[in-house]
């Protein structure tokens, strides 16, 4: 029976988030929590030149129009940074994240979710 309400609660909160899209201006982008890849084992000097590849890639993603939020996370854990993906799918999320050098090298790895924020919403 619990299990039923779950899943009751579930559909209707789908159906809550669907029906407000329109009325409150919402709009679906992509929560990418950059995370510690399996491969970490370069050395310095290649872990300069993928970081500055890395953030090369973030400014053209950025000046394109498909991520409008990126940064790291002060604090020394395995989750090293986000962005924010302003795409139609997730799929293409993911066409996007392996052009990331460092993502492609291994050292990052990403956890995808979808979002909704208010169309226009900026940080203050």
């Amino acid at each position: 029976m619990k299990i039923y309400f779950t899943l009751l609660a579930f559909f209707v909160s789908i159906f809550v988030v669907k029906a407000q899209d329109a009325e409150m201006d919402l709009k679906q982008y992509y929560f990418v929590i950059l995370v510690k890849g399996a491969n970490r084992t370069q050395d310095s000097a290649t872990v300069a030149k993928i970081q500055e590849g890395h953030l090369a890639n973030i400014t053209r993603l950025y000046e394109e129009g498909k991520i409008d939020l990126a940064g790291p996370f002060a604090d020394d854990t395995d989750w090293r940074g986000i962005f924010i993906f302003n795409v139609e799918s997730k799929e293409e999320v993911i066409a996007l994240l392996k052009t990331d050098p460092a993502i492609a090298a291994g050292r990052l790895d990403f956890i995808i979710h979808p979002w909704y924020g208010k169309k226009g919403t900026v940080l203050r």
